[in-house]
């Protein structure tokens, strides 16, 4: 049986505009994050994962994971990552 309202969100977060919420410097503090936001009920994409699974190294920029989130859960998830101090960067300025 599927969880329907899992469901739903994912399909919500695919059919919404997506706004980067962080940037995060290598993978396991994007998880981090990612869990983070899954238990606030916020899902979110990391883009920039494949680099890391090329080259295992950090390098001008190369390693970092960019935290996407539907534009309607932007607010709710920016203030939790900032609740929980971690060091991000928010690419809106």
């Amino acid at each position: 049986m599927e969880d329907q309202p899992k469901h739903n969100k994912i399909k919500e977060i695919l059919e919404t505009e997506l706004k980067e919420v962080a940037t995060i410097q290598g993978p396991v503090e994007a998880e981090v994050i990612k869990s983070l936001l899954a238990s606030h009920n916020i899902l979110c994409i990391m883009r920039g994962l494949v680099v890391q699974s090329v080259h295992a190294f950090s390098a001008d920029g190369l390693g970092q994971v960019k935290i996407m989130v539907s534009s309607r859960d932007y607010e709710d998830a920016k203030q939790i990552i900032e609740s929980a101090q971690i060091d991000s960067t928010d690419s809106s300025g």
